[in-house]
């Protein structure tokens, strides 16, 4: 039998006078010392900072966004971003580092820590959004379209009933499919792939009628046939696909950082601030609007964690956000993509940086 001891009383608590208690209840409130462990917040830039170079996730290669020459250098509108950001915060578009990362890993590589952002035509939904990352900004507008043979007289998605499509594994294509075609009571038959050349393969194998993924990839993918001009990308997209780069949630600053270096390519472009003149406009800058861009006034650079400068560097070293889609994906390139939703909101696109001021 477990015998029970009574403990002694204990003393009762002495009651602090009213001016005491208030003088406690306040200092509970004082945040922790800045010894203390560093909020979530500061963790990707300190460590990025201390490591000397951005990482930054990729896809293997897609036309106008990220593709690797045979140097080993990478080119492409997500790229420009990546630099960007290196730019940013090194000035140095060289400080960066490159990781390819398939559909089925890139999630994955980001939560883990191998990469610091995503900048890998991901599209942002509400489910991804949720799953522990955030989306920053959206650095190109885009839709699911279809690459078709000429030969088969297709000028719309709905000749497409009772077709065979290709696509890859680990995208929102499958899912945007099912939804356009049940709701317009039409059938198909998918095959799915584990990459883009598969995907493209198996395609110019006949193996299926369409290939569907992003239209912009679909302007790569066509030149990679062994007869561009007997394909065509129907102008009909069946979906919303927003990219944006990801990054983890619980670290606003590095969120902040990543959505402003969009957003400042962008302020840049519209106030008429490009590569070519950035140096010339911050000697002259012609208004308050440019002079709180190029760090001229203000500390907003600070706000960040940056330098006054931050926007001069990344201007200087990789040009405003029409520069980069030009350099990428414009008229003078193989893709000729049209710029259209991607202008800025003043001449007839969604593209908008909110002000730096």
């Amino acid at each position: 039998m477990r015998v029970v001891r009574p403990q002694a009383a204990l003393p009762p608590k002495a009651a602090l006078p009213p001016k005491a208690a208030l003088l406690l209840g306040l200092a509970l409130l004082v945040p922790l010392p800045a010894s203390a462990e560093p909020a979530p917040a500061e963790r990707t830039l300190a460590q990025v900072k201390a490591r000397g170079h951005l990482v930054c996730g990729v896809s293997p290669g897609v036309a106008g966004f990220s593709v690797p020459d045979g140097q080993g250098r990478w080119t492409g509108l997500d790229v420009d971003f990546c630099r960007a950001l290196a730019a940013a915060i090194f000035d140095d578009p060289q400080a960066v580092r490159f990781i390819p990362q398939s559909s089925a890993a890139r999630f994955t590589a980001l939560q883990s820590g191998e990469i610091d952002v995503l900048a890998r035509n991901t599209t942002w939904t509400l489910s991804r959004d949720t799953a522990a990352m955030n989306f920053p900004a959206i650095t190109f507008y885009d839709g699911q379209g279809f690459l078709v043979r000429k030969s088969l007289g297709i000028t719309a998605v709905k000749g497409l009933d009772r077709a065979t499509i290709c696509l890859q594994q680990g995208t929102t294509t499958e899912l945007n499919l099912a939804d356009w075609f049940r709701t317009r009571g039409l059938t198909y038959r998918v095959v799915t792939f584990a990459n883009s050349e598969q995907t493209l393969g198996a395609y110019e194998s006949g193996r299926c009628d369409a290939y569907s993924t992003d239209q912009s990839s679909l302007y790569g993918e066509r030149l990679k046939t062994a007869h561009p001009d007997e394909h065509v990308i129907l102008e009909e997209a069946i979906s919303k696909e927003p990219f944006a780069p990801g990054v983890r949630q619980g670290d606003d600053q590095w969120r902040d950082l990543v959505a402003w270096t969009h957003y400042a390519m962008l302020d840049a472009e519209e106030a008429g601030i490009g590569q070519a003149n950035v140096a010339r406009m911050r000697d002259d800058a012609p208004s308050p609007d440019v002079r709180r861009i190029l760090g001229l006034e203000g500390a907003y650079g600070e706000r960040l964690g940056l330098t006054a400068d931050w926007v001069f560097r990344i201007v200087r070293h990789v040009g405003n956000y029409g520069d980069s889609f030009a350099r990428n994906l414009g008229d003078a390139t193989p893709l000729k993509i049209p710029r259209g939703r991607n202008a800025l909101w003043n001449q007839g696109g969604l593209q908008y940086g909110p002000p730096i001021r």
